[in-house]
Formats: C-alpha cells, sequence, structure tokens
C-alpha cells in the first residue's frame, strides 16, 4: 500500500514541478513568475519528499525528506517574500495589466 501511495506521490509532485517550471516560463512579471514558481515548485517537491519518505519509510533516506520538507516549507515563502520586495524596491515594474500595487500602497501609508 506504502508503495503504491508513494509512487502516486511522486507522480503528483513531478507534475506539479512540471507546471510551476511551465509557469515560470509563461507568466508575463517577476512577481507573477515568483507566484508558480513558489507554490507550484514547493507543493510538487514536497510531494516527491512525501513518496519517497512512504517508499524508504523511517530510515536515513526516509529521514532526510522529511527533513528536507520541513526546510522547504520553512524556506521557500521567505526567500520569495525577500525576492519580491528586493525585485520592487530596486524598481521593476508590474506587468501593465497588474490591478493593485500592495508594496506601493504599504509604502505610501494608504
Amino acid at each position: 500500500m506504502n508503495e503504491i501511495l508513494g509512487t502516486i506521490f511522486i507522480i503528483v509532485g513531478l507534475a506539479f514541478d512540471f507546471l510551476g517550471c511551465f509557469g515560470l516560463l509563461r507568466m508575463p512579471d517577476v512577481y507573477n513568475r515568483l507566484q508558480a514558481s513558489t507554490k507550484c515548485v514547493t507543493l510538487g517537491t514536497c510531494g516527491i519528499l512525501l513518496g519517497t519518505f512512504l517508499l524508504r519509510g523511517f530510515t536515513a533516506t526516509g529521514i532526510k525528506a522529511i527533513l528536507c520538507i520541513i526546510f522547504i516549507l520553512l524556506t521557500a515563502p521567505v526567500s520569495a517574500h525577500a525576492l519580491a520586495r528586493g525585485a520592487h524596491r530596486s524598481g521593476v515594474k508590474l506587468w501593465e495589466k497588474s490591478v493593485c500595487d500592495k508594496y506601493q500602497e504599504d509604502r505610501e501609508g494608504v
């Protein structure tokens, strides 16, 4: 049962990773690309690692997979936020069809 479930998690994780990479290529600006890559690739990579844990169990490989999941879940949102804030502060413009700029609103105190 764990082998089937682990394989399913790995396949779904690969699909999310593929969609995240596709979104990285297709999105119009850096902010949309960050959203696509952060959400999809984080979920996809965690799915692959969870599938690895289910296949290997509580071995050295399984424990390392769980530790990597924790590390990714803690660092991916922080790094995406830092990249987006740095891009905004350095003057990278939003896509012309973007509706609002929350960073600019926060800076102006609106």
